[in-house]
């Protein structure tokens, strides 16, 4: 914007930045009023909106440091718009207020764009647009809520900007680097991404194809998306054993993606030593998946999967409660371990933390990052997410049942990425 400047006089670009916006805030009304044609209940529309605009331009460059001449408009402003509202109320028995806040907007349109950075006030405008025509998806989300959805929200809020602020750093115990700030710290971080993904599955992938299941609820837990496939797929269409198998190969290459989204807040040291391996296993495990889903012949009809029961709410209290005993456990152990047993130590405890929740493990290496290098916390995350997906298929071989038609398709998969994944370790103890 400042280059433009150099060209053309600031007063001519900022007026033709009031009139483009105020029209396009206008056309939105004219399109609301189309919508509802017959219905005289809008104060104006493209014209009306535009000429609002360019009227708080004129007031307010005429007076640009007292104000009063634009605050006297604003208040002739205010009062149509009070008898325009009570006109509605009376003859068409409508009480909303949203033209009258986007008019006032759309007022205020030319000091934000003289006293504000450039991206701010297209980030006003943009805000507004979307706001105005997205009220029929807002409704459809709304009623799509269930009662518990805003206690949800509000426990998250609650948690991240109430909660974890209030906490100490001081260590717990000494000599040990665990603190309750770092501990609510990496509950609330992975709390926040399955959170994410809760809400991705609750209303956009509410019924959504198996493979999509597999996706989404990889951001969430891949154990957990591993142990609810393999349940329905013995209930699921003859012939549809290869897409369940692809579904929970796209969960564990999703699972890599959520690992480096944690590596990448909680250490960039880290985070680039092992992004290459975890970006190339996601790929790769991306891969398989899709060979084994194309490779099927028998697709038929696509089965749908609704989000009920596929996943808790991952801001209830007692799985909260579970994170946050797991890092203290395996913090203690990390620091005892790396004491009495070194290195050796540490990497047979990653190959045994696979077997439960490793993400505790991770973020505990993560955040006691003086205790080790930089390549033994990298190799014991790989070793970790390894052991991790020997579990994973366990869990499926056994949900899927002694007689599933499944299992084939999981020892292929899952061996598949097994295999893949100790390539990449074998690599990684090579070039390192």
């Amino acid at each position: 914007m400042e280059r433009i400047y150099e060209y053309f006089p600031k007063e001519f670009i900022t007026f033709l930045l009031v009139t483009v916006f105020s029209l396009l805030i206008g056309l939105t009304q004219r399109r609301i009023s189309l919508r509802h044609e017959g219905e005289a209940t809008h104060f104006g529309t493209d014209r009306t909106f535009t000429f609002i605009g360019i009227l708080g331009y004129l007031l307010y460059i005429l007076d640009p440091y007292d104000m009063v001449l634009f605050m006297g408009g604003g208040l002739v402003l205010g009062l149509l718009l009070a008898v325009n509202y009570f006109v509605k109320q009376s003859q068409f028995h409508l009480f909303g207020v949203t033209t009258i806040i986007i008019a006032l907007i759309t007022y205020c349109l030319a000091p934000i764009i003289y006293t504000q950075p450039s991206w701010f006030s297209v980030l006003v405008v943009v805000i507004v647009l979307l706001l105005t025509e997205s009220k029929h998806t807002l409704t459809e989300f709304v009623q799509k809520m269930k009662n518990d959805d805003i206690v949800t929200l509000a426990k998250f809020l609650a948690i991240s900007g109430i909660i974890l602020p209030m906490l100490p750093h001081k260590d717990i115990i000494p000599g040990i680097n665990l603190t309750p700030y770092s501990i609510w710290l990496a509950t609330v971080v992975v709390s926040g991404i399955s959170y994410l993904s809760y809400i991705l599955k609750r209303y956009v992938f509410h019924e959504s194809g198996i493979l999509v299941s597999g996706i989404v609820g990889g951001l969430y837990s891949s154990t957990a998306t591993i142990s609810v496939l393999a349940r329905k797929s013995k209930t699921a269409h003859p012939g549809r054993e290869a897409e369940y198998a692809a579904a929970m190969i796209f969960a564990i290459s999703m699972m890599f993606l959520r690992f480096m989204i944690l590596i990448l807040i909680f250490s960039r040291e880290i985070f680039h030593v092992i992004y290459p391996y975890l970006l190339l296993l996601a790929l790769t495990s991306g891969l398989v998946g899709w060979f084994i889903y194309f490779k099927d012949k028998k697709k038929g009809m696509v089965q749908v999967v609704t989000e009920e029961d596929d996943s808790s709410n991952p801001l209830e209290f007692k799985v909260a409660l579970i994170f946050a005993l797991l890092f203290v456990i395996f913090t203690l152990l990390t620091h005892y371990v790396l004491i009495y047993a070194g290195s050796k130590g540490l990497n047979v405890l990653s190959v045994v933390a696979g077997c439960s929740d490793i993400t505790p493990f991770v973020l505990n290496l993560l955040q006691n990052k003086e205790a080790a290098t930089a390549m033994l916390i990298t190799a014991c995350c790989l070793q970790a997410i390894v052991s991790n997906i020997g579990v994973n298929m366990c869990y499926a071989l056994f949900f899927s049942g002694k007689d599933s038609k499944l299992r084939p398709w999981i020892y292929k998969g899952f061996g598949s990425v097994i295999g893949l994944n100790l390539a990449g370790l074998l690599i990684f103890y090579l070039v390192r």
